[in-house]
C-alpha cells in the first residue's frame, strides 16, 4: 500500500471516530489522537521524508488537505458539542423557591469572647468600667510600680517572656491598674480583661497564653470588707446563687493583706470541692506611692481572676487545651 493510500485511509478512520464524539472530553482525546503534536496526522506528514522526490508534491497536498479536512471537522464536532450543552443548560430545571431553604453555617463569638463580654456586663453592673493596656510592657508597669523588686523571683527571665532589654509580654494584667492611675484621679474604679504570657508547660490546666481580668477599686474608705463583698457577689452572679466563697490569707507583692479567693461548687453526685479562682487584696501603699496617690488619703482593693479557670469550672471544661484547639465540634456547645 502507498503513502498516498495510507493518507486517504488515515483520513476515514479519523473522520468516522469523529462521528461517535458525544462528550468533550472524548472530543480533546481524539484531538490528541489525531491533531496532536505526537498524533497521527503529524506522523504521517513526516513520513513523507522518506517519499520518492517525484511523488513528494502529489504527497504533500494529500497531507496538507488531510490535516485542513480533520482541522475543520474538529471545530464542527466542538462547536456542536458546545451547542448541545448551551441548550441543555436551558432546559435544566429551574430552582424551586418554595422549598425549604439551606440554613446557612453561621460562626458565633467563642466561649472566651463570651466570658469576656459577661464578666464586663456583671461588673458594670457594680460600677466598674472596663480598661485595656498594651500586651507588650516594660519593666517598670509590669514590676517596679507593683512592688516587684529586681530579686523577686517573679521576675526571673525563666518565668517571663522577655523580648529584648526593658520590653516583655505582660505576664499579668495588673499592669492595666498602673497605667490608669497614672492618668486618673481617684475615685477609679475599673476592671481589665486580657490575655497575659508565662512560659508554662502545656498540660491540661496550664499554658503559655491565657486570659486574665484585673480589678481595682481605689477611692477614701475602701476597706477589706468592700473587697470580700465585691468578689462574693461577682461569684454569685457568674457561677450561681447557690455557691459559697471563702477568702484564704496569701501574699502578693502589691496588695497588704492579700487573700485567695475559692468558691465552693456542688457536683451531681453530691460532692462538694473548693475550687481557687484567683488572688485579691488590699492595693499595698508602695503601690499608690508609686503612682502619686496619697496612701493616708486613699485606700483600695485588687483582684485577678482567671478567665480560662471560670470558663472550665462553670462548664466542666476538663481540659484547657480544648479552648484553642478549634475544634467545631467542641465550640459548637457553646
Amino acid at each position: 500500500m502507498s503513502l498516498l493510500d495510507d493518507i486517504k485511509d488515515l483520513r476515514a478512520t479519523a473522520t468516522e471516530a469523529l462521528g461517535k464524539v458525544d462528550i468533550a472530553d472524548t472530543l480533546e482525546a481524539w484531538r490528541i489522537k489525531y491533531l496532536g503534536t505526537k498524533g497521527l496526522v503529524k506522523a504521517a506528514m513526516q513520513s513523507l521524508r522518506n517519499a520518492p522526490r517525484e511523488e513528494k508534491p502529489a504527497l504533500g497536498q494529500a497531507a496538507n488537505q488531510l490535516k485542513v479536512a480533520l482541522t475543520e471537522a474538529f471545530e464542527a464536532q466542538k462547536k456542536k458539542l458546545g451547542s448541545l450543552g448551551s441548550k441543555a443548560k436551558k432546559t435544566a430545571p429551574k430552582l424551586d423557591v418554595t422549598l425549604p431553604g439551606n440554613r446557612p453555617k453561621i460562626g458565633h463569638a467563642h466561649i472566651i469572647s463570651q466570658t469576656v463580654s459577661e464578666i464586663c456586663e456583671i461588673c458594670a453592673r457594680m460600677g466598674f468600667e472596663v480598661a485595656y493596656g498594651p500586651e507588650v510592657e516594660d519593666e517598670l508597669h509590669n514590676f517596679i510600680d507593683l512592688n516587684i523588686p529586681e530579686s523577686h523571683p517573679a521576675r526571673d527571665p525563666l518565668d517571663n517572656f522577655y523580648l529584648y532589654p526593658g520590653a516583655m509580654l505582660r505576664s499579668q494584667t495588673s499592669t492595666v491598674q498602673i497605667r490608669v492611675m497614672e492618668n486618673t484621679e481617684p475615685p477609679v474604679r475599673i476592671i481589665a480583661p486580657g490575655r497575659v504570657y508565662r512560659p508554662d508547660t502545656v498540660d491540661a490546666t496550664h499554658s503559655f497564653m491565657f486570659h486574665q481580668v484585673e480589678g481595682l477599686y481605689v477611692d477614701e474608705g475602701v476597706t477589706m470588707s468592700d473587697l470580700k463583698t465585691t468578689l462574693d457577689q461577682f461569684c454569685k452572679a457568674y457561677f450561681g446563687h447557690e455557691v459559697e466563697t471563702r477568702f484564704r490569707p496569701s501574699f502578693f507583692p502589691f496588695t497588704e493583706p492579700s487573700a485567695e479567693i475559692d468558691v465552693l461548687f456542688h457536683y451531681k453526685d453530691g460532692s462538694t470541692r473548693w475550687i481557687e479562682l484567683g488572688g485579691c487584696g488590699m492595693v499595698d501603699p508602695n503601690v499608690l506611692k508609686a503612682v502619686n496617690y496619697d496612701p493616708e488619703k486613699y485606700t483600695g482593693f485588687a483582684f485577678g481572676l482567671g478567665i480560662e479557670r471560670m470558663v472550665m469550672r462553670r462548664h466542666n471544661i476538663p481540659d484547657i487545651r480544648f479552648l484553642y484547639e478549634s475544634d467545631v465540634r467542641f465550640l459548637h456547645q457553646f
